[in-house]
């Protein structure tokens, strides 16, 4: 069962590539959630996705460990929830899977998750023409 956040607020779960906006587009992610739900809301990082950020700042060439560094600092403003991975499972996987079971949007560039999530009638909150946020599907 999701953590008590708030009675307003909405959840949105981050995906990493989301974090990496900041560092490759020059966007605030934070303040165009903001502006582009117009509500109160908690962003929400998966441990499954903070464990892929974690990898990513270890194993790869030195500019995506530089940004998976960015991205696990910029992930301290969200809610960190416990979640457990299946063996056969990806992060996206999860983010899938934790989305639908808590009717929430999620925030990512990643065209395949996008594509699951809209399978399934999740939100998905996305980077529009590398300036601003934009939505697609209904946020209750």
């Amino acid at each position: 069962m999701p953590q008590k956040v708030g009675k307003e607020a909405l959840r949105v779960i981050l995906d990493s590539n989301f974090l990496f906006v900041p560092s490759q587009f020059r966007v605030d992610v934070f303040e165009e959630l903001s502006n582009l739900l117009g509500r109160r809301f908690v962003p929400v990082l998966l441990s499954s996705t903070y464990e892929e950020l974690r990898r990513m700042a270890e194993l790869n060439s030195p500019k995506m460990r530089q940004q998976a560094l960015l991205a696990i600092r910029l992930a301290e403003k969200c809610h960190l929830f416990p979640v457990k991975q299946r063996v056969e499972e990806t992060p996206d996987d999860v983010i899938v899977r934790v989305a639908k079971e808590w009717l929430c949007p999620v925030a990512t560039n990643d065209r395949v998750l996008k594509r699951k999530l809209r399978d399934i009638s999740v939100p998905v909150i996305y980077l529009r023409q590398k300036t601003r946020l934009a939505i697609e599907g209904t946020v209750l």
